[in-house]
């Protein structure tokens, strides 16, 4: 308490917010290190000693285990849900306040290193990115910033993961600005680059200078070749459709199984079964990433039963055509199974190896000498833009992954095509669909995003005089009196509406003693024009008074009589909102 008085007195807010981003960015860099180095020394424990000349049936064992191991951790130590880390961030900041548990801070590390060492199909960011958003907020909390700081620091602590693990600071903070959807102000904008430029150096100074990718561009781009970047973009956004609904497909499959054993054994046998057949699947697939970059492309087979086949063009063809088809279940079976970990690295995978099946393709049919090694980094860009929705970074993240400075201009234009291809079928990244079907999203259009922090249940007025429909017109002038509003709910018996009486309507007949004793209520009473559900999106209610130009609306809960809603309340919240959010 004496150490939050003396902050508060010495130290300005927008100062001390520098501070903790910086701290943010130490933590969440140590924290992208540690799981890197967990899942680098199990991987290598496991595989170092497997024959590259032939499959092995450790494939078929290493993944169920892994799984099983990440199932029984998570429920019998967590007890908590931690799959899906990039959609729990947005959905901390759209709905919770940014408030993250504690335990995330670290769980999600754990996890993930078990299942990806062990070869589940999938990425080590979207936990990254869950951890050093759980630092940002719990560091937060402890200094008790408001909400506004706190997504600020959540989104540090995002950024800093992604910079931390892959070496790339710009993405990191293009990734918060685009997929967590955070608004770049003055006060967000120096934070962000804080924490995304410490949690990089971190990774430099433990782990060295050189990018995550080695990537020597041997042969110049031309513009020439501008119109296969073109189809290529066009590919790609297919090829990010494709893996997206895949995946939304697979995850329903497996939400219908409520028993997680079940859940294991489905998720765990279909990645055993897929690893076996096409071992770069094993993990994120990084080593078969850097392979393909380098043109070493006969070792796309290595350690599968395929192996004796790697010098045919075409069963180099159908292999690579196939591992860009089953990631997508690779991946989903792997969290559906229960095991941990993200879709950000199989992104990444899956446009390296559309990118170089392009190119590969179009030489050995048209004969052509397309830079395959060029057109797997655009593929990296690419998918990455259309399945996260997120152009800029997938352009500055594949640069800084691999050095690839000197294909900004293909960058651009395939990252461009792929968004724009993809967002004709789909209007939300892979991470805000959930949350944006449900309407629960926050995003750039600051009328929706203050609306998504708005709850119906602190909105409510409930100083309304209820009447019932068996009162007479002297008992209803009796409560008019009575009452401050203009604006009567008629209930039965049950508390059920029924309906509403407006003064404005009655004005005629209110006066009239004769009719006292001859009016009821049921026979001036009206029907609402709508009603609002307890519970129901701001955004549906909105919709609501714009459908119905009404300017009041009952609110019930399962048709009981609870309160109303009003346009003025609802106004007078979102402008105090929209203030705290937009503070600079």
């Amino acid at each position: 308490m004496a150490l939050l008085l003396w902050r508060e007195r010495h130290i300005k807010e927008k100062t001390f917010v520098i501070i903790l981003a910086l701290v943010v960015g130490i933590v969440a860099g140590i924290a992208a290190l540690v799981l890197k180095t967990l899942i680098h020394v199990i991987s290598t424990v496991l595989t170092s000693h497997i024959n590259i000349e032939e499959g092995s049936f450790l494939y078929l064992l290493y993944p169920v285990v892994g799984i099983t191991i990440t199932m029984l951790f998570v429920k019998y130590v967590v007890r908590d849900n931690i799959s899906h880390g990039v959609t729990k961030v947005l959905y901390s900041i759209s709905q919770n306040k940014s408030r993250l548990k504690k335990h995330n801070m670290y769980t999600s590390v754990i996890a993930s290193s078990i299942t990806i060492g062990f070869g589940g199909s999938v990425g080590a960011e979207g936990p990254i990115v869950y951890t050093g958003a759980a630092i940002g907020s719990n560091l937060g909390r402890v200094f008790r910033m408001s909400p506004r700081i706190l997504m600020i620091l959540v989104g540090c602590g995002a950024a800093a993961g992604i910079a931390g693990i892959f070496k790339a600071p710009i993405a990191g903070m293009l990734f918060t600005l685009e997929v967590l959807m955070l608004d770049l102000t003055t006060v967000s904008v120096m934070p962000l680059l804080i924490a995304s430029i410490t949690a990089a150096t971190m990774a430099y100074v433990f782990t060295g200078y050189d990018v995550e990718f080695f990537f020597l561009q041997s042969e110049p781009f031309v513009t020439a070749r501008i119109p296969y970047v073109i189809l290529l973009g066009l590919f790609l956004g297919f090829v990010s459709l494709y893996f997206t609904r895949s995946m939304n497909m697979m995850e329903g499959m497996f939400r219908r199984f409520e028993n997680p054993w079940i859940k294991v054994a489905i998720g765990g046998s279909v990645v055993a079964l897929l690893v076996f057949l096409f071992p770069p699947l094993y993990g994120e697939g990084y080593t078969s990433i850097t392979e393909l970059l380098s043109g070493n492309t006969s070792s796309i087979v290595n350690s599968s039963i395929f192996y004796k086949d790697r010098e045919s063009v075409w069963w180099i063809l159908g292999f690579i055509a196939a591992l860009v088809l089953l990631k997508s279940f690779a991946t989903s079976a792997t969290n559906g199974g229960g095991g941990v970990g993200g879709t950000f690295a199989p992104s990444l995978y899956v446009g390296c190896m559309a990118g170089f099946l392009f190119a590969y393709f179009i030489n050995t049919v048209f004969g052509l000498d397309l830079s395959t090694k060029n057109f797997a980094l655009m593929g990296m860009a690419g998918v990455m833009s259309g399945v996260m929705h997120a152009p800029l970074m997938g352009i500055f993240l594949t640069a800084e992954l691999t050095g690839g400075y000197d294909l900004f201009l293909p960058l651009l234009i395939v990252s461009a095509i792929s968004y724009g291809t993809i967002k004709f079928f789909e209007p939300y990244s892979i991470y805000t669909m959930r949350l944006a079907r449900a309407g629960k999203l926050l995003t750039h259009h600051k009328d929706k995003a203050v609306l998504t922090l708005l709850k119906i249940d602190n909105v409510i007025e409930t100083d309304f005089v209820t009447v019932s429909p068996e009162m007479n017109l002297k008992e209803m002038v009796n409560a008019i009196s009575k009452s401050s509003r203009n604006l009567f709910p008629v209930v039965d018996s049950g508390n059920r509406l029924i309906g509403v009486v407006l003064l404005d309507e009655i004005r005629n007949i209110m006066f009239r003693p004769d009719l006292y004793k001859r009016m009821y209520v049921n026979q001036f009473m009206s029907i609402p024009p709508a009603m609002v559900e307890v519970g129901q999106s701001m955004e549906g209610v909105m919709n609501a008074f714009d459908k119905t130009g009404a300017w009041n609306l009952p609110v019930v809960e399962n048709g009981h009589y609870v309160g109303f809603v009003s346009k003025s309340k609802i106004f007078n919240s979102y402008r105090r909102v929209l203030r705290h959010y937009s503070e600079d």
